[in-house]
């Protein structure tokens, strides 16, 4: 394992196994030794992915201090964990988290379900609500009527239309963050965006800094590129970024890139505060590396009234640092696949150079639809619409699963479209797998890490509600059995269900 990756000292490991919650023991059951039970806490604090894969351990007399017992039980801890695979050790170079071969490994639920199966399957892999009518065939219609004098060129856009890049441009100055349209350039969706600047900027084994958890589909991008993930754990709860942890990753690791979802973090639904952006920033600055932030989540606020912190990319005026990528995918509609970078002009040269042998551009009418709907007031109708929908369908989610699994932990996020569950300690590849069985489709928590960690957990999308999502919470409760029972079948086919 290599050793650049991250470390855990003694306070901040004693405090992480402090704050674990031991399920009460049964009648007559004998609590297990010290050391067992400090093994089972490591282990599930790697499992979970608030301790990263990679991660050195403090020396085993330090944790003996901090922990207040004896060298012996942290010794007969890490042999443990050494024996089943959690631990790497060598000699004069200390001790590392790792993941057993074997492991479940980051398992299906993101991929769009096919429609012939939406009729039995409740679908809660794909975190995307069906577009915001009228305003998607309005838009439509309006680059219908755009389009003629386009047609009579060749089509081909690299950096984006001038008109759509240039609106672009003036929203991010209505935010505070004065932008020319020079610093944009329109991409095939977020993806699209991300896989452009991991080409342009992080080349086969160079490091990218990830939160941990992140978002599945863009750790998978990174790994198929070639990259080397550093996993930076999440802080407790929707309070997201441990900032001195991330200041250490940083200052070790060197990484070439660091990408984060300060906005209604995907999965947890976590938003950086301005101190924790303007302290990340310093941080990437201060190591050289280059900060791609994704706000593709950033109009998804659900709660009346609520104002969202300055972006990231406002704190770091000069424009060195910090690479912001949007989307028109989560806020409008997935079948929308306009993405957009804003960076340094000098930055958006070479991705559009670099362009030249990938996609050559992105289709010219859905670059109108979007520049329609933001030039005409269509965009915030549309968007309204679309928190409305999300506010209900959380609500009536949350509601549903406080009902059917009263175990499982969870913190309503005030935006975005995602529940990041604890599943009371069942195995989230499990679920995942008898899910689909029963009925419900929901992708598991080592999609969303590095090396197999949170296999105690699932995401759950906001894209269900009133009866569906008490059938979906009804078929999770019924999966959770199975999967407590160790049952390897289902007894009977899910059901049809019409909404």
């Amino acid at each position: 394992m290599a050793q650049w990756t991250s470390a855990v000292g003694s306070a901040q490991l004693a405090r992480l196994l402090s704050s674990q919650q031991a399920r009460p023991a049964g009648p007559g059951t004998r609590r297990p030794p010290a050391y067992r039970a400090l093994a089972d806490g490591i282990r599930l604090l790697v499992l979970e992915g608030r301790v990263p894969v990679g991660a050195r351990l403090p020396a085993e007399r330090e944790l003996a201090l901090s922990l207040a017992v004896s060298r012996t039980t942290v010794a007969a801890a890490y042999e443990e964990l050494r024996t089943e695979g959690f631990l790497e050790s060598r000699r004069g170079a200390g001790s590392w988290t790792s993941v057993p071969a074997g492991n479940p490994l980051p398992a299906r639920g993101l991929e769009p379900l096919p429609p012939e199966a939406l009729g039995s399957m409740i679908d809660l892999g794909c975190a995307a609500l069906p577009a915001p009518e009228p305003w998607l065939t309005r838009a439509v219609q309006g680059a219908l009527e755009e389009l003629p004098p386009y047609a009579h060129t060749h089509g081909d856009y690299p950096a984006g239309l001038p008109a759509l890049r240039a609106m672009l441009a003036s929203r991010y100055t209505a935010r505070g963050i004065p932008t020319m349209p020079e610093q944009i350039m329109v991409t095939t969706g977020a993806m699209g965006a991300i896989d452009a600047i991991c080409h342009l900027f992080a080349g086969r084994g160079e490091r990218i800094a990830v939160e941990s958890p992140s978002y599945a589909n863009i750790l998978q991008l990174m790994r198929e590129a070639g990259a080397r993930l550093v996993p930076v754990a999440m802080g407790d709860g929707l309070d997201g970024w441990d900032l001195d942890r991330w200041r250490q990753v940083l200052r070790d690791a060197a990484p070439r890139l660091a990408y984060v979802v300060a906005d209604f973090h995907n999965p947890t639904g976590a938003l950086a505060d301005e101190d924790q952006r303007r302290r990340l920033v310093d941080a990437a600055r201060s190591a050289g590396t280059v900060l791609v932030v994704d706000e593709t989540m950033n109009e998804l606020h659900l709660e009346d009234g609520f104002t969202m912190p300055r972006p990231v990319c406002g704190f770091d005026p000069a424009g060195s640092t910090v690479i912001t990528v949007g989307s028109a995918s989560k806020a409008f509609w997935a079948g929308m696949r306009i993405g957009w970078v804003r960076a340094a002009p000098d930055v958006i040269r070479s991705l559009v150079a670099a362009r030249a042998y990938a996609d050559l551009g992105t289709p010219v009418l859905e670059q109108l639809a979007v520049n329609w709907l933001l030039s005409t007031g269509g965009w915030e109708e549309a968007v309204e619409l679309r928190r409305a929908q999300a506010r209900e369908n959380r609500d009536d989610l949350v509601a549903a699963l406080e009902r059917e699994l009263p175990d499982w932990e969870f913190e309503v996020p005030r935006g975005g479209l995602t529940l990041w569950v604890r599943t009371g300690g069942l195995s989230g590849s499990r679920l995942a797998e008898v899910g689909e069985r029963v009925g419900v489709r929901v992708p598991s928590g080592p999609r969303f890490g590095v090396d197999g960690a949170f296999e105690g957990y699932v995401r759950l999308p906001f894209t269900v509600g009133g009866a569906v999502a008490d059938e979906a919470a009804t078929r999770l409760a019924a999966a959770a059995r199975l999967v407590e029972g160790g049952a390897t079948g289902v007894s009977e086919p899910p059901r049809t269900f019409v909404a």
